[in-house]
C-alpha cells in the first residue's frame, strides 16, 4: 500500500514538467508552421504609366484574410489618434473590430473630430486641448475621419477583422509573419487608391507585386458634419484659443 501511493506521488511530481515540455513542444511546432509573405507596393500615377512620387506609399496597408476565421487581436487600452498642428497623427490606423480610439488634442485650439463612414459614424463635439474623447468602433471596415472646424484635417482608421497586417516601408517592401496555411485573400489599401486585392494559397515562394493605380487627391472633397460647404464665411471662428 505504502509503495503504491509512493509511486502516484513521484507520477504527480512528474506531470507537471511533461505538460510544460509538451505545451512547449506544441508552440514550436505552431510557430514553424506559420507562414510567411513577401512583396512590394508600388504606386502608380492614374493610368499606370510611372510613379506616383508625391504619394506615400508608406502610408499603405497590408492584409491578409485567411478563408478560415482568423483568431482575433484584441485590446483593453484605447488605440489614439492625436490631433496636432491641425493634423491628425497617425494619419492611418489600423485597429480590430470592437476597439476604443481617444482623440487627445494637443492644439491650443478647438476641435471637433466626426465620422459619417456608414457602421461606425459618430461626432465627439467641440473640444479644448487634453486627453481628447473616446469612440469605440463596433463594425470592420474604412472609417474616414474630418474634423468640423478644419477641411483640410483627414485621417483613416481601417477596422479589421484579421491580425495579420503590416504597412510597407518607405521603399513598399512589405513582409506578414506568422500566416496560416491555406487560402485567403491579400489586400493593400491606400487612402488615394482603389483596394488592389489578391487570392492566394500559402504557403507561397512567390513575392506579391502589388501595382496601385492613384485616383483620388490626398485631400478628397468632403462636407462637413451637417452635410454643408466648409467654405463659409466665418467657418475656421474656433482657430483662436
Amino acid at each position: 500500500m505504502e509503495k503504491r501511493r509512493a509511486t502516484r506521488a513521484i507520477t504527480r511530481r512528474l506531470r507537471l514538467p511533461l505538460a510544460a515540455i509538451l505545451g512547449a513542444l506544441v508552440a514550436v511546432s505552431a510557430t514553424a508552421a506559420a507562414e510567411e509573405l513577401h512583396g512590394n507596393a508600388q504606386l502608380l500615377t492614374k493610368g499606370g504609366k510611372g510613379l506616383a512620387g508625391e504619394s506615400d506609399v508608406s502610408q499603405a496597408v497590408v492584409y491578409f484574410e485567411p478563408a478560415g476565421t482568423a483568431p482575433p487581436r484584441r485590446s483593453e487600452v484605447p488605440f489614439e489618434m492625436v490631433t496636432r498642428q491641425k493634423q491628425f497623427l497617425p494619419r492611418v490606423l489600423v485597429v480590430p473590430r470592437g476597439a476604443r480610439v481617444r482623440f487627445p488634442n494637443r492644439d491650443p485650439i478647438l476641435h471637433n473630430v466626426f465620422s459619417v463612414s456608414p457602421g461606425n459614424p459618430f461626432d465627439l463635439g467641440l473640444y479644448r486641448t487634453g486627453p481628447g474623447k473616446e469612440q469605440k468602433l463596433e463594425r470592420p471596415g474604412l472609417v474616414r475621419v474630418f474634423c468640423n472646424v478644419h477641411h483640410s484635417m483627414v485621417a483613416y482608421i481601417l477596422v479589421l477583422d484579421t491580425p495579420y497586417y503590416t504597412q510597407p516601408g518607405s521603399d513598399g517592401r512589405f513582409t506578414l509573419t506568422g500566416l496560416p496555411k491555406g487560402p485567403g485573400r491579400l489586400t493593400v489599401w491606400h487612402e488615394q487608391a482603389d483596394p488592389w486585392t489578391i487570392d492566394l494559397r500559402l504557403p507561397t515562394s512567390q513575392p506579391i507585386s502589388a501595382r496601385v493605380e492613384v485616383v483620388r487627391p490626398r485631400i478628397p472633397a468632403h462636407l462637413n458634419k451637417t452635410g454643408q460647404s466648409y467654405f463659409r464665411s466665418g467657418r475656421d471662428r474656433y482657430d483662436q484659443p
